[in-house]
């Protein structure tokens, strides 16, 4: 009987861990190929992992809220033959480290002992808590009594530079090497370590609750989605440019076309892939809004990724990706849009789904909003933001004579990184978008 081993697979870009959430299958089950085996959580999404091979699961190295890493060994499966085939090992590259300054923490007296890396708690430290703990000498009471903002109360390494940084603000400095994913999207604002005062002493306010008021705890990714809108205002100066565009011609022209559409395709046609046609056009015109920044240096990027913010139904938000929008018609677009939209709704987002966006396009509109200050969604440095489409008294110039008359119009929001994009570029791209969507063709063949 051969034995295979089912590895933690690699989910996109910058993801090196996940937590067990949900094993699917027991020890003795009957597993198929391909038939889901374990529900596991990113920093990015939720997500089941269906079996490698055929066979019965007689191992599970991992068990629920535990942290696997990218390459682990997570489960063994019995399949018939007389020879082992383990999946090959996984070469995971060395994420750079970062050096974060913390404050020296009291030395231990001789009675105390520094924390045993093997020690067996009810309670889950990661390899990263853990050293972090055994660097600067905390006791393992010391550990227990730090209150975790992660899943199920677990102390994250943020936990731990909070607490370092409070337990002895009169101490010197020492280093402290924590491992760091730059992209990850769950990084929370970089801790300073310039020497500003007024920017390294910034505390959140505690608050007090006062009688009969209800105390909701954030859940996974209401903390991951604060940590990363914090972290983007940190990095990120951002300044807001609006546009008014008259969007009457697509009015009529999808009102005209839509149930023609739908009968065809079986697709809804909404305006949001119309606004993406729009905004693609207007980044190949102004290609230094599809950048990065890394450092000093300005990352181009080759390819077009749209990412669109959906709701979903608990209230979250989440972004997922639209490929090489440029190469896509409104037709692809629609279907593009649609597929995405549906697959975020039913938590079935694959963790590529979410991965190498380049731009994002919001619609504030969908809640009744005329116009919006989105944040910019890092690494990226800008983001549009789409008001609801109104009707509003406007004047008409014709050669005639100029006259009142109603039209469908809406706010575009700009926002971007005023590093890199100066308010010259922001300002032209968010009016070169609404000058495509002034412009739209009535006669258009979908």
């Amino acid at each position: 009987m051969a034995e295979i081993e089912i590895r933690l697979p690699k989910m996109g870009e910058s993801v090196t861990e996940a937590t067990i959430t949900n094993w699917l299958k027991n020890i003795g089950d009957t597993v198929n190929l391909d038939e889901p085996l374990v529900e596991v959580a990113t920093d990015k999404v939720d997500n089941e992992l269906p079996s490698e091979a055929s066979g019965v699961l007689i191992k599970r190295l991992f068990e629920k809220d535990q942290v696997a890493q990218v390459g682990d060994v997570i489960a063994i499966i019995a399949t018939e033959g007389e020879t082992s085939n383990p999946v090959p090992e996984i070469k995971i590259e060395e994420k750079k480290a970062d050096v974060v300054s913390i404050p020296e923490t009291n030395t231990l007296s001789e009675g105390d002992s520094k924390l045993n890396l093997n020690l067996n708690s009810d309670r889950f430290y990661s390899p990263l808590v853990r050293s972090i703990a055994s660097k600067e000498g905390l006791s393992i009471n010391e550990l227990e009594g730090i209150n975790g903002s992660g899943k199920d109360g677990r102390v994250t390494k943020n936990d731990m530079i909070a607490y370092l940084s409070n337990r002895n603000q009169n101490g010197s400095a020492k280093s402290v090497v924590v491992e760091e994913t730059v992209t990850k999207a769950s990084t929370a604002a970089p801790v300073v370590t310039s020497g500003n005062s007024f920017t390294s002493n910034i505390k959140e306010p505690i608050v007090i609750s006062s009688p009969g008021d209800e105390i909701i705890e954030m859940d996974r990714m209401r903390k991951l989605i604060a940590e990363h809108m914090v972290m983007s205002k940190h990095v990120s100066p951002h300044v807001t440019s609006y546009v008014e565009a008259d969007v009457t011609n697509i009015v009529h022209w999808r009102n005209k076309v839509k149930d023609s559409y739908k009968k065809r395709e079986g697709q809804n046609l909404t305006f949001t892939p119309i606004f993406i046609e729009a905004i693609v056009k207007a980044i190949k015109d102004f290609p230094m809004i599809n950048v990065s920044v890394s450092g000093t240096n300005i990352i181009k990027r080759k390819d077009i990724n749209i990412g669109m913010a959906t709701a979903l139904p608990s209230g979250n938000l989440i972004v997922p990706v639209i490929k090489n929008a440029d190469q896509l018609n409104l037709n692809g677009l629609t279907k593009q849009v649609n597929a995405l939209a549906n697959n975020a709704r039913d938590n079935k987002l694959k963790p590529e789904d979410i991965q190498g966006g380049t731009y994002t396009v919001t619609n504030v509109g969908t809640f009744g909003n005329v116009m919006g200050t989105p944040i910019i969604n890092q690494p990226q440095v800008a983001i549009l933001a789409l008001g609801a489409i109104r009707k509003v008294p406007a004047v008409i110039e014709t050669p005639e004579g100029d006259f009142i008359g109603i039209r469908q119009k809406m706010f575009l929001s700009h926002s971007y990184d005023h590093r890199v994009v100066d308010g010259a570029l922001g300002g032209q791209f968010v009016r070169r978008v609404a000058d495509y969507l002034e412009q739209f063709d009535v006669n258009k063949e979908i």
